[in-house]
């Protein structure tokens, strides 16, 4: 029997969760904070993370054959059950990217639905077929109108872009089959084809959970890492991308700075939207630790959202929680922190890819990072 597209992925995505693959504290990176249970975007309350992944074929670039390699990444907030609206905010560092419906969220102060994450050429195919979900799903409280937020990173060095493969069942698949708890990394959803640093990058996620004197709240991250060039990269404070100067990407333009970065940014801590606000921008001081500089071509777009004072959009007068101004540096760190893990998560996951005319991008080294953060005193015990 030939399987469709559609059943590859959902095989491949069901076979992603039972595969756990080492992460970046596994083999010895130190990070600062403490991470939750999953140590993963999850660890906030209700979130769930649902992956539709596209790889098929090999060779040359057929435009509408192949290769592919790419997907779909879902985030829902409030799970899949739920329709309730999230405060929200969102923050470009660079724009020569896509997040649509953020002009909406910037208006209003509400997340009405998923964060979706695909190709660039995907967006509309992504963006619509959300549309049609929230449809089913929703049935008769499904307001008239919807305004999707679907951003993307571009994997034009490994897929056929051009090919338009994702198609509305891989959207339905990813938002279907959305979970809690612990959720693939690398390769994985809208991450399957991206580059990072000039290593292998792709999807990565962390959280942080704060002491309970700073109100035990839970801060999560997810990222879609498609950004940065070698030499800029730092790991642990370590200069990781100078001291690995081969395992070059083969072929194509990949690896050059001219990539992007997408992060999720999700939080229990009752912040209002300008508190998001605050709160997303930290974001670039993570993507800045690792190495990213923000680059003309390369589009850095941030979303967060918060969880607390659920209905809050539905009572004409709503009395809504608030967390200090004069307390919210340690979400601030947080976030700073968790972003940091999740983009070197996606590269210690990700996995050595070959695709459209044979290019070829290889994985971070695990041997090798694990020798260059001993050689500076960083190798966590």
């Amino acid at each position: 029997m030939r399987l469709t597209p559609a059943l590859l992925t959902i095989i491949a995505v069901a076979s992603l969760y039972s595969q756990p693959k080492p992460r970046a504290r596994d083999i010895g990176v130190p990070f600062e904070g403490t991470p939750g249970k999953f140590n993963a975007i999850t660890d906030v309350a209700g979130v769930e993370v649902g992956y539709a992944t596209l790889i098929e074929g090999s060779g040359k670039l057929i435009v509408g054959k192949g290769p592919v390699r790419t997907g779909v990444t879902a985030v829902l907030p409030r799970g899949k059950a739920s329709a309730d609206q999230c405060f929200s905010a969102w923050f470009t560092l660079n724009g020569n990217g896509e997040m649509t419906g953020t002009t909406w969220v910037q208006e209003s102060g509400y997340l009405e639905g998923p964060v979706m994450i695909t190709n660039t050429h995907s967006v509309g195919v992504v963006r619509d077929a959300v549309i049609a979900w929230q449809m089913k799903t929703q049935g008769s409280t499904f307001q008239p109108w919807s305004l999707p937020v679907v951003a993307e990173t571009w994997d034009g060095g490994l897929n056929d872009i051009n090919g338009f493969h994702v198609k509305p069942e891989h959207v339905f698949a990813a938002l279907d089959g959305a979970t809690s708890g612990t959720i693939a990394e690398g390769n994985v959803g809208g991450g399957t084809g991206m580059v990072a640093h000039g290593f292998k990058g792709g999807t990565g996620t962390s959280s942080r959970v704060l002491l309970p004197r700073d109100g035990g709240f839970t801060v999560g991250v997810l990222v879609q890492a498609n950004y940065g060039r070698r030499q800029n990269l730092h790991i642990a404070g370590v200069p990781v991308g100078m001291e690995i100067a081969d395992l070059q990407p083969e072929r194509g333009k990949l690896g050059d700075g001219s990539g992007s970065i997408i992060v999720v940014v999700g939080t229990d801590a009752p912040l209002l939207p300008h508190q998001l606000k605050r709160v997303v921008t930290r974001v670039a001081l993570g993507v800045g630790i690792v190495g990213g500089r923000g680059e003309n071509s390369s589009g850095d777009i941030f979303i967060a959202f918060s969880t607390a004072n659920p209905g809050a959009s539905k009572d004409s007068i709503a009395t809504v929680k608030m967390l200090s101004n004069d307390r919210i540096n340690r979400v601030f760190e947080a976030t700073v922190q968790a972003t940091e893990e999740s983009i070197v998560n996606a590269m210690v996951a990700a996995e050595t890819m070959e695709g459209v005319n044979g290019n070829k991008v290889y994985a971070l080294p695990h041997d090798r990072l694990r020798d260059i953060l001993r050689k500076y005193g960083r190798l966590a015990k």
